[in-house]
């Protein structure tokens, strides 16, 4: 059987389609490339996106800034010190992007200078953390991503 070359073009675009359809499946129907969404309310907290802006700014405004690092005993984030011993409330949450299973948060307290997250609570690789708390309502936020 002799092949022109129209039917050559829809041969090869028929085997570009199955290939194409194939991939789409497969990544649509396996359970290991589930993809969630960053947050379960990803819609509400775009609306509360002005607030997190002027938060960081407050953030800005301050002398010292919010340091983390690193010890043998775990995490150490440590407040500016303009808020050292003072009545302040906020919490801590650290974010897992590559799996949301290992994300919580931690009260501030204000008894410490500092809040320490235990090592236990924590697996290598890249973390976003991101601390929030007010201070005579006013707001304060503080976001960085590192690598544990």
């Amino acid at each position: 059987m002799k092949l022109n070359w129209g039917t050559g073009i829809v041969i090869t675009i028929i085997a570009f389609i199955a290939f194409i359809m194939y991939f789409v499946i497969t990544m649509s129907t396996d359970h290991t490339y589930s993809h969630d969404l960053v947050t379960e309310k990803y819609y509400q907290k775009e609306l509360q996106y002005q607030e997190e802006i002027d938060a960081e700014k407050n953030l800005n405004k301050l002398t010292s800034k919010v340091t983390v690092q690193r010890t043998d005993k775990g995490l150490k984030i440590e407040l500016p010190k303009e808020f050292k011993n003072k009545n302040i409330e906020g919490k801590v949450f650290l974010y897992r992007p590559s799996n949301k299973q290992l994300d919580f948060d931690i009260p501030i307290s204000t008894s410490n200078t500092y809040l320490l997250v235990p090592e236990q609570r924590l697996v290598d690789g890249r973390w976003n953390i991101i601390v929030f708390w007010t201070y005579k309502n006013k707001p304060y936020l503080f976001k960085n991503e590192i690598v544990y």
